[in-house]
């Protein structure tokens, strides 16, 4: 239903959600998001949907109309399990195919098609082919950041998470890692097997450096900083923390700093700052254009119009999709060795 058209009770109904990101949203915007989120969690129910949010996502989107959230692991994980009809991706394009490759018999939803990605638009599928060429036998790792065609040509996927363990469950001296390089750089660091590597970057990642790291340090005593590996090498060596959104969130729960620098998209300390009274969070802002294309408003449409379907061309979704499983597999055999 059109926004003006809510009722109050229904507007009323929706304001304990408030109290999750009042520390984050000030009193005087919360009017402009409350309808929003009262007709999106109302189409869920009426659409059987879901919505799944990257930690990236604003936080009246993360903590008020989310069902499943996390990075781009947790969501592909969990993507898997879920009993609704409809999906809906409050994150970028690539993710929003994962989630179809994963769930091919639903539907599945990005609010903006334009909603794209650096790293994923920095290798085509003929890249791959290409590099397959050059190294015959070599095995390739694609990162989750990539198309569904790229994915569609490698022999893994992995994530920022679980890179290293992906790297080193292939058993081999040599592996083509894509796209980013640095996270590429950051496990080549951690393991003895070859890391061939293509010179792909975050757009907005690659903005931070040492010398801002530096100065963030001088002016904030006793500060604690945690990066995610897509970061230059010289700002992780800058860094007392290095991983992926979800470890450096379980980070902040579970070590508490008294003050803290997230360096990575700053939503991201918008969202673990909203239950968190005792950390100071201390925040560089460099924003996803891509990621801050999804909005309330949209995700709205998206749910009333059933649209923008995400579709895969069949050829390609049953290749991506085996590169995906393989990573899940991996991960699920991980658990079982830890469980025994």
């Amino acid at each position: 239903m059109p926004v003006n058209q809510i009722d109050a009770a229904t507007i009323e109904k929706v304001a304990p959600l408030y109290e999750r990101v009042k520390s984050v949203i000030p009193d005087i915007e919360w009017p402009a998001h409350a309808p929003y989120v009262a007709a999106i969690n109302e189409l869920k129910k009426e659409k059987n949907a879901v919505i799944l949010a990257h930690n990236y996502q604003t936080p009246e989107i993360f903590h008020c109309v989310a069902d499943i959230t996390g990075d781009s692991l947790a969501l592909a994980q969990q993507a898997v399990d879920t009993d609704a009809d409809v999906i809906v991706v409050a994150g970028v394009h690539f993710m929003a195919e994962t989630a179809k490759l994963l769930n091919p018999e639903k539907t599945v939803l990005i609010p903006d098609l334009g909603a794209g990605c650096s790293l994923a638009e920095s290798i085509t599928a003929a890249d791959v082919r290409t590099l397959r060429e050059q190294y015959p036998g070599v095995p390739v790792v694609t990162y989750v950041n990539t198309s569904a065609e790229v994915k569609a040509e490698c022999d893994i996927c992995c994530t920022s998470g679980n890179a290293l363990a992906i790297v080193e469950s292939l058993g081999t001296d040599r592996v083509i890692f894509l796209p980013d390089e640095y996270l590429a750089s950051y496990v080549a660091e951690q393991t003895d097997v070859e890391i061939i590597t293509w010179q792909g970057h975050c757009e907005v990642h690659e903005r931070f450096t040492a010398d801002e790291l530096e100065s963030f340090r001088a002016a904030h005593e006793g500060l604690t900083i945690i990066a995610h590996p897509e970061c230059p090498p010289d700002v992780l060596a800058m860094s007392d923390f290095v991983g992926s959104t979800a470890q450096m969130q379980d980070y902040v729960i579970n070590e508490r700093p008294p003050k803290v620098l997230m360096v990575t998209e700053c939503s991201m300390s918008d969202n673990v700052s909203a239950g968190i009274s005792d950390v100071e969070f201390i925040r560089p802002c460099n924003l996803c254009p891509h990621m801050k294309k999804i909005t309330l408003a949209n995700i709205q449409a998206s749910l009333e119009t059933l649209s923008p379907a995400v579709e895969i061309d069949p050829a390609v979704a049953d290749r991506a999709r085996a590169a995906v499983e393989r990573m899940l597999d991996v991960g699920r055999s991980k658990m079982t060795e830890v469980a025994a």
